[in-house]
Parts: C-alpha cells; sequence; structure tokens
C-alpha cells in the first residue's frame, strides 16, 4: 500500500508531502491544479522515462519518493531481497531527475535501474488512465491473469514440471544433433588432437622439473665451484673451519677446568661440530656428483620445446594440456555412443510429449471454462458502467490442440489475449488497443473489481475513471471502486460528487500565487472541508445551503451497503 508520496521541484510543485490510507482515497480539485501532475510524478516510480522539462522553473533537480508498506506482502519482500536490495517493511523508491542528465533511482537508499523499478513496482500500483500502459493491458500477463481468477495455477504447475523435462531433454538431443552434423570431421579434428598430445605424452609438472634440471646443467661449473670450495673451507684446508672449531673446543674445556661458571656445554660445541661435518661430507658428496652432460642437456631443450608447443595449442599450461587430452576423449567418447544417446533420449522425449501434451489439453480445458466465468463476470460489471454493448471476451489465439507441441511455452500451449468489442457493430479488438480514455479506465475498473480477490495489485490509481459519464453511471461507478477498494487501496482523481462522496480520505488539490510563482497544494479535508468540496463540485462557484445539504446526503447514502 501507498502510505505517503513527495514531490519536491516537479512541475509547477515546489514541495509537497501527501499522506495516502486504506481503501478509496478521492482527489479533486479545479482543472490545471495539479492533479494530473501528482499521478505524474507517480509514474517515474514505476520506471517511466523522465525529460528535464518537468524539472520546476529556476531549480537543478527534481525529486520524488514514495514510501509502500510491504509487512504482510512476503512475496514483494522475498523478491526485493532476490533483487539484493535491502529487505524492509517499509519499501522506499526514490528517483531524482536532474538538469545535468545524471537521473537517479533508489530502492531502500541502494542504488536502482529504471528495470528495477519497473519490476518492483509493477505488483505495487497500477496507474489506470489515458494511454498508461498497465500490467493487466500486458497481453503477456493475460494468461497468468485468467489461470489466477480460474484456479488453474495447481494444473499449470503440473504442467510446468513436465515442461521442463521436456525442454531439458530437447536441449540434449539439440546438442547431439548439432555434433551429429559435424561428426566425421569433428571426429577427424579431435582423433588428430589427441595423437598428437599422446605422442608427446606429457606428465603432470614435467616441464618445471625438466626446467629444474636444465637449470642444473648450465650451471653445472658454478655449482661445482661452489661446492667444492664450501668444502674445503668447512674441512678440507689445514686451517678449516672444522680445524679451528675443534680448537675452540679444546680451548673451552681448558677454561671450564678452571673455573666452571663457564655456562657452555660440551654438548652444544660437540653437535655444532657433527653437524657442519656432515655438511662438508654432503658437499663434498655433491661436488662429486656434478658433471656436465652435453646430450642430456639437448634431450631436455627438445623435450621443453615439444611441451610448450603443446602449453601454446592448449590453454597456455601443461595442465590445461591434460584437461584438454580428457575433454578430447569425452568428446570422443560422445562420438562413438552418439547414436544410442539419440535413440535413448528419442524414446524418451516421445514419453515425456505424450504427458506434456495431455496436461497442456486439460490446462486448456480449465481456462476454456475458466475464461467463460471471466467474460461473464467482466461483462455484467461493463453493462453495468454505461457500455452497454460493449462484450469482453477472453480470446484464445491459440490452443493447445492446435499449437505444435514444439511451440508450447512455459504457461502451455494456449495463447490468450483479452478483447473488447466497445460498440454496437465493430470488431473485436486487444483490450491494449482501446483508444478511449474514458472507455479503458472503465474497463480496468470491471476487471479489477472481478479480479479484486487475486491481491495481483497493491494500489490502484485511476485517473480520467469518470471520463464521458455522469448522474446514475456515475454512482455506480463510485460503489465499484468502493468495492474495488475493499482489496486495494484505490486513488481516485475525479470531478464528480458522485463518486467523491464514496471516499475514505478526500484530499484536495489546488493551486495559488505566492511571491510570483505557482504553487500547487493538496490538503487532507476533514468531514465538513469534505462537505464543502462536494459542494463546490455540485454547484459550482456559489455554494449554497441546498447544495451542502445536498452534499451530506450524498454522503450519507455512500455509507449504505450495497456493493
Amino acid at each position: 500500500m501507498l502510505n505517503e508520496l513527495s514531490i519536491k521541484n516537479f512541475a509547477i510543485i515546489d514541495e509537497l508531502h501527501v499522506s495516502f490510507g486504506n481503501g478509496l482515497n478521492i482527489i479533486s480539485g479545479e482543472t490545471g491544479a495539479g492533479k494530473s501532475i501528482i499521478i505524474g510524478a507517480v509514474s517515474l516510480l514505476l520506471g517511466d522515462r523522465a525529460t528535464t522539462e518537468i524539472i520546476r522553473a529556476q531549480a537543478d533537480t527534481a525529486t520524488v519518493e514514495a514510501v509502500f508498506d510491504i509487512s504482510a506482502n512476503k512475496q514483494m519482500r522475498d523478491k526485493i531481497a532476490d533483487m539484493g536490495f535491502p529487505d524492509e517493511e517499509d519499501l522506499i523508491i526514490r528517483r531524482i531527475i536532474s538538469r545535468t542528465g545524471k537521473n537517479r533511482a533508489f530502492i531502500n537508499g541502494q542504488t536502482a535501474t529504471l528495470a528495477n523499478l519497473a519490476s518492483v513496482s509493477e505488483n505495487l500500483i497500477n496507474i489506470c488512465g489515458q494511454r498508461e500502459h498497465q500490467v493487466i493491458l500486458n497481453a503477456e500477463n493475460h494468461v497468468n491473469i485468467l489461470d489466477e481468477f480460474g484456479g488453474c495455477l495447481p494444473d499449470r504447475l503440473d504442467y510446468e514440471g513436465v515442461y521442463n523435462q521436456y525442454r531439458n531433454i530437447r536441449t540434449q538431443i539439440e546438442k547431439l544433433h548439432d555434433l551429429s552434423k559435424s561428426r566425421e570431421e569433428k571426429t577427424d579434428l579431435l582423433k588428430f588432437q589427441l595423437k598428437e598430445i599422446q605422442d608427446i605424452n606429457p606428465q603432470p609438472a614435467e616441464d618445471t622439473t625438466l626446467a629444474d634440471e636444465k637449470k642444473v646443467l648450465v650451471n653445472f661449473q658454478k655449482l661445482s665451484g661452489w661446492a667444492n670450495c664450501s668444502y674445503d673451507l668447512l674441512y678440507g684446508e689445514k686451517d678449516s673451519v672444522i680445524v679451528k672449531l675443534k680448537d675452540v673446543q679444546n680451548q673451552i674445556k681448558e677454561i671450564k677446568k678452571i673455573d666452571g661458571g663457564l655456562k657452555i656445554a660440551d654438548k652444544d660445541i660437540e653437535d655444532s661440530f657433527i653437524t657442519l661435518q656432515e655438511a662438508a661430507l654432503a658437499l663434498r658428496d655433491y661436488g662429486k656428483s656434478l658433471f656436465f652432460d652435453a646430450q642430456r642437456l639437448a634431450v631436455i631443450d627438445e623435450r621443453l620445446e615439444l611441451l610448450n608447443r603443446l602449453k601454446r595449442k592448449h590453454g597456455g599450461s601443461l595442465e590445461g594440456v591434460l584437461r584438454r587430452r580428457q575433454e578430447i576423449e569425452d568428446d570422443l567418447n560422445k562420438v562413438y555412443s552418439l547414436e544410442e544417446e539419440l535413440e535413448k533420449l528419442s524414446k524418451e522425449e516421445e514419453k515425456i510429449k505424450d504427458d506434456l501434451r495431455r496436461k497442456a489439453l486439460r490446462l486448456s480445458e480449465i481456462r476454456k471454462q475458466a475464461a467463460k466465468k471471466l467474460q461473464e463476470a467482466v461483462n455484467k460489471e461493463i453493462h453495468e458502467l454505461n457500455m452497454p454493448n460493449a462484450f469482453f471476451h477472453v480470446n484464445f489465439n491459440k490452443y493447445a490442440a492446435d499449437k505444435n507441441i514444439e511451440l508450447f511455452e512455459q504457461t502451455g500451449g494456449d495463447e490468450i489475449e483479452f478483447y473488447l468489442t466497445a460498440n454496437k457493430g465493430e470488431e473485436s479488438k486487444p483490450l491494449n488497443s482501446i483508444a478511449s480514455g474514458g472507455e479503458l479506465s472503465r474497463i480496468i475498473l470491471a476487471l479489477k473489481n472481478v479480479l479484486s480477490r487475486t491481491g495481483s495489485v497493491a494500489s490502484i490509481v485511476f485517473d480520467e475513471v469518470d471520463n464521458g459519464i455522469g448522474g446514475a453511471v456515475a454512482e455506480i461507478v463510485g460503489r465499484k471502486l468502493k468495492a474495488v477498494s475493499a482489496n486495494h487501496q484505490v486513488i481516485c482523481i475525479t470531478h464528480l460528487p458522485q463518486i467523491a462522496c464514496f471516499g475514505d480520505s478526500h484530499l484536495h488539490v489546488y493551486k495559488k500565487v505566492a511571491k510570483g510563482r505557482t504553487i500547487t497544494y493538496v490538503e487532507e479535508l476533514d468531514d465538513e472541508q469534505k462537505v464543502e468540496e462536494i459542494s463546490r463540485m455540485l454547484g459550482g462557484v456559489n455554494v449554497t445551503e441546498t447544495t451542502r445539504k445536498h452534499a451530506r446526503e450524498m454522503i450519507k447514502e455512500s455509507k449504505i451497503s450495497k456493493f
């Protein structure tokens, strides 16, 4: 539900804050006061594109912000969370339009795109007015509306499970067919690539091992010199480190004979002696083991070149080459078993197609029954709305029975669209092609009244619902708006007192000039102010006591349940 709307520097609105309540919210005011501007501001929150022309003169930006109560709407909260926005009981949507073109949008304080706004708001609020594109007018949504109205969703869910299985098998078959088309050519290429790798037969980390061995061969002289020199310094020379350490050991022993306070353990010196001796012997043996093998170096260079060639072709690393070998072997196994796999999948496909068609036909039959009920209910509504010759029709552009199963969709085998014949002798047309704003608003009102228990949209804004009607029909429209408001928050802009008197809350929009500038104001009316406004709507500028009495009587009558 839309709780609050804040507008700043938008058209003739300087700064405005409007609160909306449950039930039917009426907005009235003189023509040109700014009522439709408020609706235009709400449209921005639905993801509509904006131009700098909407920014109030002498301002750099225009801002629109709305607060929706979604505390009880778990589906909406889950959707917002799945989109990556903070999950709060209040949903805050804000748009900032800038003259620089750097427009911004926010959902719960986090930057959002226009697509995000459209996705979030489509189940929050509908603006039903002339040439507005609504969820209910979008033909893609008609099958969903019908299924929800007719209780078809369990059967549709059953169908979708089989449909997903079918699409999965079709995907596998198509992949195998693609493979089959180029099988011979691809098989030859795979065999060539596999043979090249198998002939070289690379081993894990072989290139690293060979590179380390090559490094030793290339640096043979340096390594041998360092090893021999180290051995001599430690052990081989007359005054080597070990000889000097032996002298140190003897000197320490002499010191300790005289002064036992020297805290150097004999074991520590002995361990150092043994460690250095072992290191010296290891260096000696290492030096002796080194030798330069020109033939081995050539073999390594040749082997590394083969491995590098493979790496350049297959992934840039030896690990990539080994992975590629496994992939090729797997692909070849698929090629070899292609016919067998295709035969197996084809049998599965035929079995699932039979099941899918049965479920699609059942779903289609249930939809036909639901369509008949929806037509009857909507036609009853629109006839009461002063459209006696109009006829609403749920058109099945394609039935599941007439449709190739390959063309079935996630929603089934039917192509459904709402049609309307507005007048006698006219051709039936898609609902979204209705030209008259008044007709469109009343059709939407009729649909909303019928679909009000589906809960598909939380808030509905009706603009121009009173276009071309009056008198008794206007009262019927008012009662129907009141009926819709039992299940949805309704915001209605109207010029007719027969509609305004049904409001649970009444907002009066007016404008006045302040400091040389025209400013729009919105005032929430109390009971007496509501009487005055409806009296104005009844009698114009000169409001009399008779008019006020009539207004009070209308308000009293509106509270008598006839819904």
